[in-house]
């Protein structure tokens, strides 16, 4: 056993077919009066919208629902001068990671402008100015997270950019599986995916520890129970009540860890050549597996052992490289791309790729070394 560190945050987890039903009670004990809601426009059309502004009432002060993928900065700058504008108290992320996310920059941009001071945590356990609640409706697991990331646009390049402090992890996260029953199937299968892939990081972060294993463990086992079963009937209450509860072991795996080169590269192919987070996981994952196999092998065994691979016989290296088949065979399944060629990515832009993706400090990370952009190059080559 290595030495570890793990911060508990205070965090209230509601769980449960029908739990958005209880919002106003549980935000209630937080004594909130102007709230922000953060979603997109499918929200309010089927109703999501209007039924929290009734439950919450004049409490709920202003619905944000224009939301789009990857956190864009121009959006930040315009939601926060409505927030500043409302004098809001508390922010909620209603939908996938992006509403969660830029509710999260919200909290932290918003405290800033009020106490003129910068929002990063001084201590570990320092509680936020404005809470962030969270109601996820994908399985993208950054409810249960102290991550955001904003899209930058500097003329014609984009580069996201990943924030990390204590102080934006939801205080309150209500996980309502009935929310996820018309999840279109895409979705469904590319958060899944991006759930997925939490654990596995997780599993074998250079920053791991007894918790973090756990959890990544159990939500290996509950996605690969569920995952593709949701796909094939998205109406099936426990088999999405199953993945929502996988979806929250990959979050709570991923909260104390750092991520490797799998998350760093996908946020690359997202932020600089426009690939959706499913389709970016969907596509590198196998292949990053594989790449860390020669020094994750014992770990990803386990996953094997989790995904419910029978490893009798096998040696470590081939129960892992088994897990990695694994998840390609349910990409292909569930009808994912599987090939950066296919999401309209050049072969021509993969060097700059390679080279965005050297200088991010996530894909640093990674427990098998990365050297040099030839390495990054090669890996994205493969997955073209």
């Amino acid at each position: 056993m290595k030495d570890f560190q793990y911060l508990f945050s205070a965090q209230q987890v509601v769980f449960g077919p029908g739990s958005l039903s209880k919002i106003a009670e549980v935000t209630e004990q937080f004594h909130l009066k102007r709230m922000m809601l953060f979603t997109t426009k499918g929200f309010r059309t089927r109703g999501y919208v209007d039924s929290i502004e009734n439950m919450l009432g004049e409490r709920l002060v202003v619905a944000y629902d224009q939301v789009q993928p990857h956190v864009q900065d121009f959006q930040v700058r315009e939601a926060l001068a409505i927030a500043e504008e409302q004098q809001i108290d508390a922010v909620i992320g209603l939908g996938g990671g992006s509403a969660v996310g830029i509710a999260k920059a919200i909290s932290l941009a918003l405290e800033e402008k009020r106490t003129g001071s910068p929002a990063k945590a001084a201590f570990p356990t320092e509680q936020p100015l404005i809470p962030v609640i969270a109601i996820p409706t994908t399985y993208a697991g950054s409810e249960m997270t102290p991550v955001y990331g904003i899209t930058h646009e500097q003329g014609t390049i984009k580069r996201k950019i990943t924030v990390k402090d204590v102080k934006i992890t939801p205080k309150l996260t209500i996980y309502d599986p009935e929310l996820t029953l018309e999840l279109p199937q895409g979705v469904t299968a590319g958060s899944g995916i991006n759930a997925f892939a939490h654990c596995i990081e997780a599993l074998y972060s250079i920053t791991k520890n007894p918790l973090s294993t756990a959890a990544a463990l159990g939500g290996i086992r509950s996605i690969g129970q569920s995952l593709v079963q949701c796909v094939v009937d998205g109406r099936s209450l426990a088999a999405r009540t199953e993945m929502l509860n996988g979806s929250f072991l990959a979050g709570v795996a991923l909260s104390n860890v750092d991520m490797g080169l799998h998350h760093g590269i996908c946020h690359v192919l997202g932020g600089s050549a426009g690939v959706s987070h499913g389709d970016a996981n969907s596509i590198m994952l196998s292949h990053v597996m594989r790449f860390n196999l020669d020094v994750t092998a014992n770990e990803l065994a386990l996953a094997a052992e989790a995904m419910g691979i029978s490893t009798v016989g096998m040696s470590a290296e081939e129960a892992g490289a088994a897990s990695a088949d694994r998840v390609a065979e349910w990409v292909k399944q569930m009808n994912l791309p599987s090939r950066l060629r296919d999401v309209g990515v050049d072969k021509t832009d993969i060097p700059h790729l390679a080279k965005v993706a050297f200088e991010s400090r996530t894909v640093r990370n990674n427990p098998k070394r990365i050297e040099n952009v030839e390495q990054l190059e090669q890996l994205l080559q493969a997955a073209w």
